[in-house]
């Protein structure tokens, strides 16, 4: 009985460990992605696809090698921008902090 209770133990740590881990995986796309909704970024970007402006993984990609991407993206955020992705404008979000830019930018550099 004590080898059953043993391998029922190590089974139960055994997935509470797997678990763990995939939400420490998935953690890095869902941790601003709250903040993104909440502020309406979601209404012009995505994930994954084009929207009306570019996915958050292409902003990653093309920002990738830019150690000031960061800080880059932070302003954009907060002031919009022209040109960079096509015509459209982004327009400039006065509902977005300086803290909360910075963490979206973060976000979003991190969905490589």
């Amino acid at each position: 009985m004590a080898n059953f209770a043993s391998s029922c133990f190590q089974s139960v740590r055994w997935g509470l460990t797997a678990s763990a881990l995939a939400c420490t995986v998935c953690l890095p796309v869902w941790a601003d992605q709250a903040l993104a909704s909440k502020k309406n970024c979601m209404g012009c970007h995505a994930l994954e696809r084009k929207m009306v402006g570019p996915s958050y993984k292409d902003v990653a990609k093309k920002y990738a090698a830019d150690p000031n991407a960061s800080d880059k993206l932070a302003l954009k955020i907060q002031q919009g921008g022209a040109g960079v992705w096509g015509p459209v404008p982004m327009p400039s979000n006065p509902q977005v902090n300086e803290k909360e830019a910075k963490t979206l930018a973060s976000w979003i550099l991190s969905l490589k």
